[in-house]
């Protein structure tokens, strides 16, 4: 008779990557530490702090021009929808922005060159180049989509795909659901008014 802690049959899961983004950040912390230690050997302590300072600098002033950009489209988009109730009509869709000049990934950029580090400062840099921009555009689309169409039934995948049902001309089916269930107490009921 053996003692021992029982054994499962049930295939092991892999670990969750959120059990490793803790482990990542540490290991990005001692990284940029580390290179900021080695770019301070080379260059001196004040060249390093002039770069941190216009990394600071630049990222501000990213985050500044995309988001004005995002308050112009929005404000456009709302005098839109303004005009179009004063005259009647009903209000056209928003154009879709082009490729890659999204205001997401620019901001993102923004944070990371305001973040203190040499690599968040490359990296957002990187994210400022329009290709490089794109690349990663696509490539989130793509994995959200992914992500939408492997979403389990009446998760919230499931209820962004179904909130999204359109006509074939593009236009949004609007309508409310009627039920004509036999009610069980024939004796109405007052209106529910405060």
């Amino acid at each position: 008779m053996t003692t021992g802690a029982p054994t499962s049959t049930a295939p092991r899961r892999s670990p969750r990557p959120r059990t490793f983004v803790p482990l990542g950040i540490a290991a990005w912390l001692v990284l940029e530490i580390w290179l900021l230690g080695l770019v301070s050997q080379q260059l001196g302590g004040l060249a390093v702090l002039a770069l941190l300072a216009g990394g600071f600098v630049l990222g501000v002033v990213v985050i500044k021009r995309a988001g004005r950009r995002a308050f112009k489209n929005l404000t456009s988009t709302f005098q839109q929808a303004q005009e179009a109730v004063q005259t009647g009509r009903p209000p056209t869709a928003p154009q879709p922005a082009a490729k890659g000049s999204g205001n997401g990934l620019t901001m993102l950029a923004g944070l990371l060159l305001i973040m203190p580090g040499l690599l968040s400062d490359v990296l957002g840099l990187l994210l400022l180049l329009p290709p490089v921009r794109a690349l990663v555009s696509r490539r989130a689309e793509r994995t959200l989509q992914k992500k939408m169409a492997s979403a389990p039934a009446g998760s919230f995948g499931d209820a962004f795909q179904q909130a999204r049902i359109h006509y074939p001309d593009g236009k949004i089916v609007q309508g409310e659901v009627i039920r004509e269930d036999p009610s069980p107490d024939p004796t109405p009921r007052p209106p529910l008014t405060p």
